[in-house]
C-alpha cells in the first residue's frame, strides 16, 4: 500500500472515529443540552458587559440523573453557579420543568475575561419522569450546585404486587 493511501485511509479511520463520537455524545447527552437565552444587561457589569454577555456560551449542558424507589422519584440536575431562589420547578404531563436565569457576576471592575465559556442567560429544562407523581408533595434542594428534586409516587404510579388467592 502506497504512503498516500495509508493516509487516505488513515484519515477515513479518523473521520469515522469522530463522527461516532459525536453521535454517541449527542445521543447520551442530547437532553441535557440546554439553550441560554441572553439576559438583560447586569448593573455591576460596564457598558463592556453587553459584549461581554454576547461573547458567553449560548449552549451549556445541564446533565441530570433520575433515581426512582418504589415510593419516589428524585431527580438530580447539575446546575452550578446559581442561588435556590433563581429555580422556577413545575410538573406537567408526567415531565419536570425547571427554569431559571443563570446571572453573570462580577466582584471586581479590574481586569477582563480572556475565555467564557459558560452559558449565561435563561434556560429551560425539561426531564421526562418514568410514572406519575403526586407534584402537590414535591420538594426541592439546591446545595453545592446540584438541584435536587423529590416526587412521591402518585397512587396510580406506583407499583404494587397483586396477591394471586387460591379457590
Amino acid at each position: 500500500m502506497s504512503t498516500l493511501q495509508e493516509l487516505r485511509q488513515g484519515l477515513s479511520e479518523g473521520w469515522d472515529w469522530l463522527t461516532e463520537g459525536w453521535r454517541a455524545l449527542r445521543e447520551r447527552a442530547g437532553l441535557a443540552l440546554t439553550r441560554f437565552r441572553p439576559a438583560r444587561r447586569e448593573d455591576n457589569l460596564q457598558t463592556a458587559g453587553d459584549q461581554l454577555i454576547s461573547q458567553t456560551a449560548s449552549w451549556g449542558l445541564l446533565p441530570a440523573e433520575i433515581r426512582e424507589t418504589p415510593d419516589e422519584i428524585r431527580v438530580r440536575i447539575e446546575v452550578p453557579g446559581m442561588e435556590a431562589d433563581d429555580f422556577d420547578i413545575s410538573v406537567f404531563d408526567n415531565i419536570l420543568v425547571v427554569r431559571g436565569e443563570k446571572h453573570i457576576r462580577r466582584e471586581t471592575d479590574e481586569g477582563r475575561f480572556q475565555l467564557m465559556e459558560c452559558a449565561y442567560g435563561a434556560f429551560e429544562r425539561a426531564v421526562p419522569l418514568p410514572t406519575e407523581v403526586d407534584d402537590s408533595r414535591a420538594r426541592a434542594r439546591y446545595r453545592r450546585g446540584v438541584l435536587t428534586v423529590t416526587l412521591p409516587k402518585s397512587e396510580r404510579g406506583r407499583m404494587r404486587r397483586i396477591e394471586v388467592g387460591h379457590d
